[in-house]
């Protein structure tokens, strides 16, 4: 049977040496979720919570994982999973955060009939816009926009939709001007082909109407079950990549859309439009998925397929069911719920050399805390001996700090790794029913 990822027993049967071992000297590895070519996610247990670890193999200097970790602290976003430490040692980089429930592309999976209803696939259309309109009025765009990369929380929090992996996200423009970056052609593509635009695949400098255009692939997915360019055969990648463009580029938004609602094919020819610097009209957007609710009779309630059964149950059983989180619409708790507090935590990060030879023992700075170094060793000596020297590394970075000068702040000489831990507390508050 296989381990509950929420149990606070490690997975005996596993062979992987991570497990039962303690991350930061407290978080103690309890199972292995998954994995990709970045490397492992792990959940942990800590102080009665949970939490996910996520591990990446060292590459070079260039780590997707540190860039994630600080462009999620500088979103400061209540949807995103709150970041807890960062850390690395010589052959891996961590980074913990809060624990989320399934991907919607794990959920999607495991749904017998393959497909979501309209009303489903409108409530996440919904959030995804949401969700992106944050991030965008933030300067940043995600660029890797795909069903893996949006998670439902746990609990109190599973109504609502949370996005990851800001591994390949970047700036779209510049802090300074407010002037977009000029497009330029890459050689590789940046995402993921099956829901990349059709400029991202043509090698195109990426901006907000890419990952908008990605959202309206994924909603089809969603709703069809498959996209008309899935196992399209190839030789090879390159062959791939541009079959999947070609095949995007001359199917119309009409056909792409045809046996569902005009308002999906409007979305998708929306988005196609739009100009490299254009301000998308998210309300618009928005607003084509609560007309496709009205003209249902729905409205916007968080209400999604995977939910039925479990409602059904409780009903059967007679035993309340707290509907607020259903029935609470969306536009009246956007009204509600924002209450972004100035960052509370301290903003020094302390350059830290690479010791430690051991997967599981990690290096980390505790901001707040005289910026001691703390190693699973206690090496009080190697902190004595070189602390006047981390002191004379110590980089302030400001909370409003311009992404021009990440490169020259952000990261120093290449012998060492800034490393970051801090206590994220801006959150959604819904106040019909509290649940963060």
């Amino acid at each position: 049977m296989e381990l509950n990822i929420y149990s606070t027993y490690e997975d005996k049967n596993s062979n992987d040496p991570l497990i039962g071992k303690l991350i930061f000297d407290k978080y103690k590895i309890i199972k292995r979720l998954g994995g990709g070519t970045f490397g492992s996610i792990y959940s942990a247990f800590y102080d009665n919570k949970y939490y996910a670890l996520k591990f990446e193999v060292k590459k070079g200097e260039k780590s997707l994982l540190e860039n994630e970790c600080y462009i999620m602290n500088t979103l400061k976003s209540p949807y995103l999973p709150s970041i807890k430490v960062f850390g690395y040692n010589n052959t891996h980089n961590i980074l913990v955060m809060e624990l989320m429930g399934k991907s919607l592309e794990n959920i999607f999976e495991e749904t017998p009939k393959k497909f979501f209803s309209t009303r489903c696939v409108c409530n996440i259309g919904y959030q995804m816009i949401e969700i992106l309109e944050f991030i965008h009025n933030k300067n940043y765009i995600h660029r890797d926009i795909k069903p893996d990369n949006f998670v439902i929380g746990l609990n109190h929090k599973k109504k609502y939709i949370f996005i990851l992996d800001f591994g390949l996200s970047t700036k779209y423009k510049s802090s300074k001007t407010n002037k977009h970056y000029p497009p330029i052609v890459y050689k590789n593509l940046v995402g993921t082909p099956r829901y990349a635009s059709i400029n991202a695949l043509g090698g195109l400098t990426q901006s907000r109407r890419d990952d908008l255009e990605s959202v309206g692939y994924v909603l089809l997915y969603f709703l069809k079950g498959r996209l008309p360019w899935q196992g399209i055969p190839a030789k090879n990648k390159e062959e791939r990549y541009k079959k999947i463009m070609e095949k995007k580029k001359y199917i119309t938004p009409e056909e792409l859309c045809e046996g569902y609602h005009q308002n999906f094919s409007a979305y998708v020819k929306y988005v196609r439009n739009l100009e490299y610097e254009q301000d998308p009209d998210y309300d618009y957007l928005k607003s084509l998925f609560l007309n496709i609710l009205k003209v249902n009779g729905y409205h916007l309630d968080c209400f999604y397929d995977w939910d039925t059964e479990t409602i059904i149950y409780k009903r059967n059983q007679k035993k309340s069911f707290n509907s607020s989180m259903q029935n609470y619409s969306l536009e009246q708790r956007n009204n509600n719920i924002f209450n972004i507090r100035p960052p509370s935590f301290n903003n020094n990060m302390s350059a830290q050399k690479n010791i430690g030879s051991d997967v599981y023992n990690y290096y980390y700075v505790q901001p707040g805390i005289n910026n001691k170094f703390f190693n699973t060793q206690n090496n009080n000596n190697f902190y004595n001996n070189n602390v006047s020297n981390f002191n004379n590394n110590i980089i302030q970075q400001q909370q409003n700090q311009n992404f021009d000068n990440y490169n020259n702040n952000y990261k120093t000489n290449g012998n060492y790794k800034q490393i970051y831990n801090k206590n994220n507390k801006n959150r959604r508050n819904c106040e019909c029913c509290n649940i963060f």
